[in-house]
């Protein structure tokens, strides 16, 4: 009896503690983590230029110069120069970079030059006056056709044994091994290549802002989701838009309208819609194969086709700088105006929109996505029985609390916090009183232009942040949960994102190797002679196509095009003869095949971190998401060439051409497509 009651008085004590402990080793995980990630931000410079020693000045303050990882001999080098403390009237400089005089225009004391690096040369002599910086250079001789091997090898892999960890892997690898064994190592490269995967690409793609910002924004989402799970929120959510969403067909436009709304990022879009709409559609029976193509369907073509979007900044500084210094360009054509009108040649997207809407509505499906659809319906497994080993233990910790009473607004409101912080957060962050005050352009051109130039990374975080902070505080006022509980289902939350961010960090690697092997040049020199005005559009929609699938990335597909194709559209008219009245059509239409191109191979790309965050939010296996997805976006994507882009380019009537391309697209899935 004595040790029952020393029992019962010690119990309270140890579960304190235990709790205690339980508690503070969550919040030291947090805390470490964030103290861990934030600083690594900050060296991103560092670690992605080559530091002079402070000491050698040059006017007024010591500089940096920024070199290529890798350059290969014969082909141009862009490096760029950073003077610190710059006077405010330096606006140029005269250098002498490899024995050739340059002058670098200097904008806040930062320029470019290019040169051409000579074979085996293994130093670049850089003067400014009488001072004089010898730089050891990476010049590396490796056959062109070399730099497609790392992409295609991780994404043949990826098809093949649908396991994508091991494949991103072997193909940077390969990329690592090639430029190692070329740059003089020989037979001893493939084993410091084995090594420079995790030293450099993976450290290096942990160390950019842009890739943190998007790790941590994807944990705090998933640490909201865990709680507003728990809490019975998302349950809510789940009952009421099952009275409206109660059939198959039903679900699945919630979820393709859901995408509309969710217009300004394709990040928040994903993440938000996929995590939203997943026990809906799994308790109709719709496969999550289905699920993450309409997300991630949805998200790019709407971002992309917006006006009021985190996409628009970008796009407009390469349309800007592809179009300044370009002789005879009409003055009143500025970057924004050139935009608006290029959106009534954005076949691929709209198309897109309208395909999902017609596999709807007429409950039809075909390829591997019919098999996964059968599948669903049939025998309620919404994903293959071997596509996720751990997911039922994954999910677990996100079923809701017993005997609470499920209450939407749980769910709604940090919902709410994330996408209106969202919104606030660009608006802040890109505010410019003199263009909000500028009377002569409009509300929404104003809009276009502040969102265009904030910092979209800052409001996401910003926005995560408060949303998963509201979700927890609601939690904690309803008595709900404990702290301690409260803690660990965020954790959990966290947790359920490690593997999609795994494969992530090793796509950015890829896209990493890619760009040291100049895989995006490789592939534009192969088509550069061949372009001419009427087929312009075209080759640049497959090209950029070919590029952003082969890369997995979008942004820089149109990053390395933009400079490319405005400059190239426009001189090819004028050298012809044609009026700036008839070559502004193609340019517009080169500027839409562009951005389309980029959309398209990030759909059909495995290595795209787009692509990976749909598998994510959708908890899909992320092979069979890219299996099933890849013949829908290809379908889309070939009408839009064939009957959209190409016709176009040659005087056919735009409206002409989306009515023949949704109407064979209807046709294909009426006559293709089998019920599901």
């Amino acid at each position: 009896m004595a040790k029952f009651h020393f029992s019962m008085r010690i119990a309270p004590t140890t579960y304190i503690l235990h709790s205690l402990y339980r508690l503070l080793s969550r919040g030291l995980f947090l805390f470490l983590m964030i103290a861990f990630l934030l600083p690594l931000s900050a060296q991103v410079d560092s670690l992605n230029q080559e530091e002079i020693p402070p000491g050698f000045s040059l006017q007024e303050g010591n500089y940096s110069l920024s070199l290529p990882k890798v350059m290969q001999s014969g082909k141009e080098a862009r490096a760029y120069i950073n003077i610190k403390q710059a006077p405010a009237d330096l606006t140029e400089i005269d250098i002498e970079v490899g024995g050739e005089q340059q002058t670098v225009t200097l904008a806040d004391g930062k320029g470019g030059f290019s040169f051409i690096p000579e074979k085996d040369q293994k130093e670049l002599v850089f003067r400014s006056g009488a001072h004089e910086k010898k730089i050891a250079i990476p010049v590396v001789n490796f056959p062109p056709w070399m730099s497609i091997l790392p992409p295609l090898m991780a994404i043949i892999l990826a098809l093949i044994f649908r396991e994508v960890v091991v494949s991103l892997f072997l193909g940077i690898f390969a990329g690592s091994a090639v430029l190692a064994f070329y740059a003089g190592e020989g037979i001893k490269g493939v084993l410091s290549g084995f090594l420079t995967v995790i030293d450099t690409y993976v450290i290096n793609a942990l160390m950019d802002q842009g890739h943190l910002s998007i790790i941590l924004f994807s944990l705090l989402i998933g640490g909201m989701v865990g709680v507003i799970s728990k809490n019975g929120g998302m349950q809510g959510i789940v009952n009421r838009i099952s009275k409206i969403a109660t059939t198959a067909k039903t679900g699945q436009f919630a979820t393709w309208l859901l995408g509309l709304v969710i217009f300004f990022d394709d990040y928040a879009n994903t993440l938000v819609v996929g995590n939203t709409m997943r026990s809906i559609t799994d308790k109709l029976r719709i496969s999550r194969e289905k699920l993450s193509y309409l997300v991630d369907s949805t998200a790019a073509p709407v971002a992309a086709l917006a006006f009021i979007t985190t996409w628009i900044g970008a796009e407009l500084g390469y349309i800007q700088g592809g179009i300044e210094g370009l002789e005879n360009f009409p003055e009143g054509q500025s970057a924004y105006g050139i935009f608006i009108n290029s959106l009534g040649y954005s076949f691929y997207p709209i198309m897109t929109l309208a395909f999902m809407l017609m596999l709807i509505f007429t409950g039809r499906d075909f390829g591997p996505m019919l098999n996964a659809e059968v599948r669903a319906r049939e025998t309620g497994e919404v994903s293959r029985r071997d596509s996720s080993g751990s997911e039922e233990d994954t999910l677990k910790h996100f079923q809701p609390l017993k005997d609470i009473i499920p209450k939407s607004y749980n769910a709604l409101i940090p919902i709410l916090v994330l996408v209106i912080g969202v919104i606030l957060g660009l608006f802040y962050t890109g505010h410019d009183a003199e263009v909000w005050n500028d009377e002569s352009q409009g509300f929404f051109t104003k809009l276009s232009t502040i969102i265009g130039n904030s910092d979209s990374y800052a409001a996401l975080l910003w926005a995560s942040l408060s949303a998963v902070t509201v979700a927890i505080l609601m939690t904690l006022a309803q008595g709900m949960m404990s702290l301690l509980r409260v803690m660990d289902t965020m954790v959990h939350g966290f947790k359920a994102m490690f593997a999609a961010i795994i494969i992530l960090t090793l796509a950015w690697s890829l896209q990493g190797v890619t760009e040291d092997m100049q895989t995006a040049g490789f592939l534009t020199e192969l088509l550069g002679d061949q372009l001419s005005p009427a087929w312009i559009p075209a080759i640049v929609f497959v090209l950029a196509a070919f590029i952003s699938f082969s890369t997995g990335s979008s942004w820089g597909t149109m990053a390395i095009m933009y400079p490319l194709v405005l400059p190239l559209t426009w001189e090819v008219g004028m050298s012809q003869g044609l009026e700036a009245e008839v070559t502004l059509p193609y340019l517009y239409n080169a500027v839409s095949a562009v951005l389309a191109g980029s959309v398209l191979g990030d759909h059909c790309s495995p290595i795209s971190d787009t692509t990976i965050l749909s598998s994510l939010a959708c908890s899909c296996n992320h092979i069979d998401h890219v299996r099933t997805q890849l013949p829908y976006a290809l379908t889309v994507g070939t009408v839009a060439l064939l009957v959209g882009t190409i016709p176009s380019a040659f005087g056919f009537p735009i409206g002409l051409s989306f009515l023949l391309g949704l109407g064979i697209l209807f046709a294909v899935v009426r006559f293709a497509g089998k019920l599901n």
